[in-house]
């Protein structure tokens, strides 16, 4: 099936990546939001739950593995043409998770990828509802923390 124009909508997965005060984000290298930073993640393959398909994704990208902790929140993105008719749609699954190395490497699908202190990230060229997303999974490392989970 294709993104573009589809049937029925894609479930994506994404990763809020923390270490510190930083956030792990990629440019996009491909359509939609070419050129935008936005988190890590990509399309659910089938038969892969949405976990396997996080940490497979962020491997691709950002040549790391990743810790998933929880998830910190599912937003349905939907852009239409100028015509009206539905372009995209996708439903997407955001976890918090922490990295296994600091050492990212841009894979194909990402134009860049590189840690960002998070207050930075308000003055870059995102995604829509980026920094929301980034604060769901803030709010969520800090309820594991007061659980007396491990906060990376």
């Amino acid at each position: 099936m294709t993104r573009e124009y589809p049937d029925y909508p894609r479930v994506g997965v994404g990763a809020v990546i923390l270490h510190e005060d930083k956030v792990l984000l990629v440019r996009r290298g491909q359509s939609p939001s070419f050129g935008k930073w936005s988190l890590p993640g990509g399309l659910v393959e089938l038969g892969e739950s949405t976990r396997e398909a996080i940490a497979r994704e962020i491997m691709e990208e950002c040549g790391i593995g990743i810790r998933v902790v929880d998830v910190a929140g599912v937003l349905d993105r939907v852009v239409h043409d100028d015509a009206g008719r539905v372009r995209y749609h996708y439903v997407l699954v955001d976890y918090l998770a922490y990295p296994e190395s600091l050492d990212v490497v841009a894979g194909s699908d990402a134009g860049d990828a590189q840690w960002f202190d998070i207050e930075r990230v308000a003055v870059l060229d995102t995604t829509q509802g980026l920094l929301d997303m980034i604060r769901r999974g803030e709010a969520l490392r800090r309820t594991e923390v007061l659980r007396g989970g491990d906060s990376e």
